[in-house]
């Protein structure tokens, strides 16, 4: 396996344990995440399961929830 980095083709990521928090009403567009064994989060988009991958320490994924539980991100609505 290749050192995970940012935009690595998800595919080599593995094809289990991605999951689907964030979903599309509309069918189709999902967010996929999968929880890494070092703790790190991968995010990809469920309509290119084979494209790149966002990589996210345990931190960042944490402040992320913290503001958009904050409204932080209500600007994006």
């Amino acid at each position: 396996m290749h050192p995970i980095r940012n935009g690595m083709p998800s595919r080599e990521l593995g094809a289990h344990g991605w999951r689907k928090p964030w979903s599309d009403d509309a069918g189709g567009a999902c967010l996929e995440a999968k929880k890494l064994v070092d703790g790190r989060v991968a995010l990809r988009q469920s309509t290119d399961p084979t494209g790149p991958a966002l990589i996210l320490t345990p931190r960042e994924v944490a402040r992320f929830l913290a503001s958009v539980k904050a409204g932080d991100a209500d600007f994006l609505c």
